[in-house]
């Protein structure tokens, strides 16, 4: 089998972009390039996903590091479609009015996790703004089917800020996922026009809440550069973050998916990411990836047994 990505109309795929003028990034930096993807360990993972009928963030959001993760047997599924209700002007994934939602997807990735052996597993979402609980009782469902079929997988979950209804946040962290995890995305002057459909104080009031309902819980957010932010504004967003008792920090290169998509505005070199490493432990993140390469659910597994042994290091064994 050969990789095949699903690809749309432009038009069909992002009908709200289509007015806006073409906007080209330019030649990426050398530091940004990957192989592409391939190898048996990469098509066995595809085999699974197609056979299983499931939805790919790594897919759907073109992220460049799917060969690599894909070699590993390492997957970031996207439930509910793969038709996002916003339409933030950096996001690769269709938007539009989604189908229904499908009530045997929990299974199915249930038994896909199974499948590939997955120690750890990352379980996103498009927004589903149509949806009165926003899709967080089918987060719950797919993390108990995950429970169920492979009861060794730590479970990591990436919902949309469920329109700040704490009911909704409440239902999901119930579920005991192992990791919390809900992007900032970029800082807060730029919202209005990268994040449109977003706020960003309901989504710092989300990972507040998430360590108020669970105080063991992990939680984890990050952030994109290159959209044109400051050094200033980012290191301010660690701050925030921080207020709210965030563990993990993930922060990565903004790359243009389409010229209709808001452009590259700056290239952060691998020496400035090194800067956002070192600002964020110290301000006392327990985990820190910052690369230009660096993506939410990249190495999430790894990260997640480094994070587990920080906290320990730092405070000892809380859930005892």
């Amino acid at each position: 089998m050969t990789y095949n990505r699903k690809l749309l109309n432009k038009a069909k795929r992002h009908p709200e972009k289509q007015k806006n003028p073409d906007q080209p990034s330019g030649r990426k930096p050398d530091w940004l390039r990957v192989s592409a993807p391939q190898g048996k360990k990469f098509t066995e993972t595809l085999e699974i996903v197609r056979k299983g009928h499931l939805t790919t963030v790594c897919e759907e959001a073109g992220c460049p590091n799917i060969g690599e993760c894909w070699r590993h047997k390492h997957a970031a599924f996207m439930i509910l479609g793969e038709v996002c209700t916003r339409s933030c002007a950096f996001c690769n994934v269709a938007t539009g009015k989604p189908d229904q939602v499908d009530k045997t997807e929990p299974l199915r990735i249930g038994v896909a996790v199974k499948q590939m052996g997955l120690k750890h597993v990352v379980v996103t979402a498009v927004d589903r703004d149509d949806l009165e609980d926003g899709g967080a009782d089918h987060f719950v469902k797919t993390i108990q089917a995950i429970r169920i079929k492979s009861p060794g997988t730590t479970i990591e979950v990436l919902p949309g800020d469920f329109k700040g209804n704490n009911r909704d946040i409440d239902h999901v962290v119930r579920a005991k996922p192992d990791v919390f995890n809900h992007n900032l995305e970029t800082v807060p002057r730029l919202y209005p026009t990268i994040r449109p459909g977003g706020r960003y104080f309901r989504s710092m009031r989300l990972l507040e809440r998430v360590k108020e309902v669970d105080p063991t819980m992990f939680t984890k957010s990050g952030m994109m550069v290159g959209l044109g932010e400051s050094m200033e504004e980012v290191l301010q967003v660690m701050d925030d973050m921080r207020s709210a008792d965030v563990d993990f920090i993930t922060i990565g290169q903004y790359m243009q998916p389409t010229p209709k998509h808001t452009p590259v505005m700056k290239w952060w070199t691998p020496d400035e990411f090194k800067v956002f490493e070192k600002k964020a432990y110290a301000k006392g993140f327990l985990m820190v990836s910052a690369t230009p390469l660096t993506r939410s659910s990249h190495h999430a597994g790894e990260y997640f047994i480094k994070l587990k042994e920080a906290r320990e290091k730092k405070y000892g064994n809380l859930n005892n």
